[in-house]
């Protein structure tokens, strides 16, 4: 079955990584650029994990109510009845948890992840084949011009502008569809001049 794809803010919020090694650096690195509060508990947690500052280091196995005040709980020990076990109490009290490939374990999987900037791009094939996912994730990273967070701040701009001059719904879109456009075949934001160009043509149509 399908995972449908929320996007959650998680600044701040509690996260919970049972495990120290390689595969729980790997999930904390994709989680570090937005920034959650981060708890690690294992028995032996590996250096690259140590000099991430920010997070808490709990070196001991987990115990039941490790989970209790999670947000959302990674298992990614190397031992599976472990990661099981974690998966369960968090299931009992409704905490999202991922237990690593393990996917009838998990209420929730991460994705191939495109970041730049504000723009997000999650890539999913709910389990059934990762490196398709991860084909896609380069495929999609090289339709994306490098200024691409400069073309969103831009278009954030524009956006606000076109909403309060322009009442009708269908043209707004149309207008803020043509910038889109015009930024991504030069690779940048426009300049004010040629916004106002595009705009001033849009209007005319």
């Amino acid at each position: 079955m399908a995972y449908f794809p929320f996007f959650v803010d998680l600044k701040e919020k509690q996260g919970v990584i049972v495990g120290g090694g390689v595969v729980a650096l790997r999930k904390i690195e994709k989680l570090l650029p937005f920034s959650p509060a981060l708890r690690v508990i294992a028995p032996e947690i590996c250096r690259e994990i140590r000099d991430i500052p920010g997070l808490t280091l709990v070196e001991r196995g987990f115990v039941p109510g490790d989970e209790a005040d999670a947000f959302f709980v990674i298992a990614a020990t190397d031992n599976g009845a472990c990661n099981r076990m974690v998966s369960e109490l968090c299931r009992e009290k409704h905490i999202l948890v991922n237990a690593v490939d393990d996917a009838e374990n998990c209420t929730f999987l991460f994705p191939a992840l495109v970041q730049q900037g504000e723009l997000t791009v999650g890539i999913s094939t709910s389990g059934s084949s990762p490196t398709a996912a991860i084909c896609l994730k380069e495929q999609i990273r090289e339709l994306i011009p490098e200024r691409f967070d400069e073309i969103l701040t831009f278009l954030h701009e524009q956006r606000e502008e076109i909403k309060m001059r322009e009442s009708d719904e269908k043209k707004r879109h149309m207008l803020l569809k043509r910038l889109l456009l015009e930024c991504m075949e030069r690779k940048r934001p426009l300049h004010r001049g040629e916004a106002a160009e595009v705009l001033q043509e849009g209007g005319r149509r």
